[in-house]
């Protein structure tokens, strides 16, 4: 079996398309600020692909950096500045913050922007109505990988996605949780697996939808994937290799090459689930302007 590899790219692209043509034609200006506290390189990085997006669909986007030693005082006071700005739609805090800032900090800083602004979908009460199937604000990623799903079906590679057993590897509120909600939605039966889950690789041999978001490279082995099952990798791990011509590489938490031998889909790592993220919270922005 060779596996269909999902272009993630592509289907990105598609969203911005039509969002560009929907923020064109109904004459909106969606604002997007993003908080960027410290020197974080893969959220310089994150962020600077995210301006450039929403630059590009023509929004009014603005990139707030500030110092690692910002204090909570001291961004909880510009959050509520940005609450208060009618012209911004949408409030994205990249995380991680520096490392002062503990685990209830962080909680204290997400719950803090208005929930009506919550474009990254992190705000406790857009959590509690993603649990409840009532319409919210969705995390981007998780977003992505549905959509992915979605796309598949329609493209007939899949029949559907009803009654299918989906196991989704990580547990985490940005991820794991709300991505099991979303497949509840879809009317699969889900799974939630994590690092202290006992004969893991038996329950993934069992699944028709494999999730992997525990952040372990090529966590997920080949002979762990059922033939004709869907992988969808979200893991993003940077490995030596002396091989390639900058000394490492990017691999996901699948090992990609043996498990694309049984999968009937299988996102690759880069240019699966990566691009959608940022479409997604393109998407969750201008769903913000329209709310008004």
């Amino acid at each position: 079996m060779t596996a269909h590899i999902i272009d993630g790219r592509a289907l990105a692209q598609k969203i911005l398309d039509e969002l560009k043509h929907e923020i064109a034609t109904k004459n909106l200006k969606p604002g997007l600020t993003v908080v960027l506290v410290g020197e974080n390189p893969a959220s310089k990085v994150y962020v600077a692909s995210k301006e450039k997006t929403a630059n590009e669909l023509g929004m009014k986007t603005e990139t707030i950096r500030l110092p690692a030693q910002t204090s909570k005082t001291q961004l909880l006071e510009l959050i509520e500045k940005l609450n208060r700005d009618k012209a911004v739609h949408g409030i994205l805090v990249q995380m991680p913050l520096p490392k002062h800032f503990g685990k209830d900090d962080e909680y204290e800083v997400l719950s803090a922007v208005n929930p009506a602004k919550d474009v990254d979908g992190f705000h406790y009460i857009n959590a509690g109505k993603l649990s409840q199937g009532r319409p919210a604000f969705v995390p981007c990623t998780p977003m992505g990988c549905m959509i992915i799903l979605q796309d598949l079906v329609q493209k007939k590679i899949i029949e559907k996605l009803d009654g299918l057993d989906a196991i989704v590897i990580g547990r985490s509120n940005i991820v794991g949780k709300p991505l099991g909600f979303l497949l509840l939605d879809a009317n699969c039966t889900v799974t939630f697996t994590h690092s202290k889950t006992q004969n893991l690789a038996d329950k993934c041999r069992k699944a028709d939808i494999i999730v992997a978001a525990i952040g372990k490279p090529e966590f997920v082995q080949g002979d762990w994937v059922k033939d004709g099952a869907v992988v969808i990798d979200v893991g993003i791990n940077r490995i030596a290799d002396p091989s390639h011509p900058k000394g490492s590489r990017l691999v996901g938490d699948v090992a990609f090459t043996e498990a694309a031998k049984r999968a009937t889909a299988i996102t690759p790592v880069p240019g699966g689930v990566g691009p959608m993220t940022i479409a997604c919270l393109m998407k969750n922005t201008v769903k913000a302007a329209l709310n008004g």
